[in-house]
């Protein structure tokens, strides 16, 4: 399938940067986007580089020595249509400084272009010094020039680094955030109903190279049968280029991601998956992933404070992967991808029900109609899960005063939110630091709700959400 469905905004935002372009006595512009590996950055820049129309760069950059990225550059550059491509066809640069002074020199000095560098922190990575080269010849060749650069990362950290006040490149670049498609992107691409489109999400997590091989109307089951036997689908080796740019195969916090990724969520079970690993490798290697962006902690929300911190990988796609992709590799690879199928078909219910739970978090906070006062969203749990409630809403977090809704989130296919459920959630809720028999109850149901007294939320109106934002 081919098309750009779900990007009409991030094109408008680079639309109005390059409208910038070309105004003022700095006329070049300067973009640093990130977003997560294999969420559409590299396609949408090169979206709008085709729709801009003028003359333009495009280098990717990738993990090899400074000399190979240099010979890459001067290469792509040479065949590039920027007026003074011809300056690269002998060129032969020792250092970024040398290939950057040529890059100015060939762009346009009178009309706008578009120059950009892709896989930034690879670049960073083989010459430490980089950002403050790009300061200087921002400051005294680019910002002179009617051009825009776009310079993309997918390493989260690195890319949110650049920014920050204390590095050469501060306050000389706006920044852009692509996030990966919508649960409402896939169900327009995918043309299916509600309930099955946030399924596909799960699967997905919105990266358009797992939906562009997904066919147009099928189920999850029908999908899963095509692309979990092949051992090129995108949905099987999307994950392994994530963790091969990400960790070298002995990381430790390769290890805790697969510990993570198993359905360890606090520090004593992953401790334990990992195989005994020392604390301090553990919180070291924890840490990498918190900065990284690949896991998220998270505590309770209550009028309580808690130590309670319970870990999750962050990318939805990354999460089905680890779950079901990574240990079925092996089978698949030998040719006996129906095994790990099974295994996704006996264990499919139980995994949707919890990772469904922070794609619908997500989406209730940004839905309107929820309790005055509403700030937060979140969980809460104790040590032993009695109780364990699926949706808290309150004033703020971490800790609150004031809880403005309990919930449950009951994602089957088998049976509506039901007396039963009720009964349960009331009992929960008494037991909540700051709810109390007042605080308003949420049901979010796959397959509807039986009962009177909850706020029931549908499918549907999740997606309504996504499709508002």
């Amino acid at each position: 399938m081919d098309g750009f469905i779900g990007r009409e905004r991030e094109l408008a935002s680079l639309g109005r940067f390059f409208s910038r372009v070309g105004a003022g006595d700095r006329p070049g512009r300067a973009i640093l986007m990130r977003g997560r590996r294999r969420v559409g950055k590299s396609r949408l820049a090169e979206e709008f580089v085709l729709r801009s129309g003028v003359p333009s760069l495009f280098y990717t950059a990738a993990t090899e020595p400074l000399t190979a990225q240099l010979d890459r550059f001067v290469a792509d550059a040479a065949a590039s249509d920027l007026p003074g491509a011809a300056l690269f066809r002998d060129a032969r640069p020792e250092s970024w400084d040398g290939a950057l002074r040529l890059l100015a020199e060939a762009v346009p000095g009178e009309s706008p272009s578009i120059v950009v560098i892709d896989e930034l922190p690879f670049m960073i990575a083989q010459d430490p010094h980089l950002e403050g080269r790009l300061q200087r010849l921002f400051d005294r060749e680019f910002s002179r020039r009617p051009m825009l650069l776009i310079l993309i990362g997918s390493d989260l950290s690195i890319m949110e680094a650049i920014n920050r006040y204390d590095r050469p490149f501060y306050m000389r670049a706006s920044e852009m955030v692509v996030d990966p498609l919508t649960p409402a992107d896939v169900a327009q691409r995918l043309n299916l109903p509600a309930a099955e489109a946030i399924d596909a999400y799960l699967i997905t997590g919105g990266l358009p190279m797992i939906l562009d091989e997904w066919p147009v109307g099928a189920t999850m089951r029908d999908y899963l049968a095509e692309a979990v036997p092949e051992s090129t689908s995108a949905l099987i080796v999307s994950g392994e280029r994530v963790m091969a740019a990400e960790f070298p195969p002995d990381a430790h916090a390769r290890v805790l991601l697969t510990a993570i990724g198993s359905g360890q969520r606090t520090f004593s079970s992953i401790a334990r998956a990992a195989g005994g690993m020392p604390g301090t490798s553990l919180k070291r290697g924890l840490q990498i992933l918190l900065d990284k962006r690949m896991v998220t902690a998270e505590q309770p929300l209550s009028t309580r404070p808690s130590r309670e911190t319970r870990y999750h990988i962050a990318d939805t796609h990354l999460r089905f992967w680890m779950s079901f992709v990574a240990p079925g590799m092996p089978e698949i690879y030998r040719g006996r991808g129906d095994l790990a199928l099974r295994r996704i078909e006996r264990s499919w219910t139980a995994w949707r029900g919890a990772a469904v739970e922070p794609v619908v978090r997500e989406s209730l906070r940004r839905m309107d109609g929820l309790p005055e006062g509403t700030g937060a969203i979140g969980g809460y749990w104790t040590r032993s899960n009695d109780p364990e409630i699926d949706l808290v809403g309150a004033d703020r977090e971490p800790v609150a005063k004031e809880v403005t809704m309990v919930g449950s989130i009951k994602w089957l296919e088998s049976r509506p939110f039901d007396h039963h459920d009720l009964s349960e959630l009331i009992v929960h809720r008494s037991r909540m630091p700051g709810a109390g028999t007042s605080t308003p109850l949420y049901a979010v149901s796959r397959s509807g709700c039986d009962v009177e007294g909850v706020r029931h939320i549908t499918p549907e109106e999740l997606l309504d959400v996504w499709r508002r934002a």
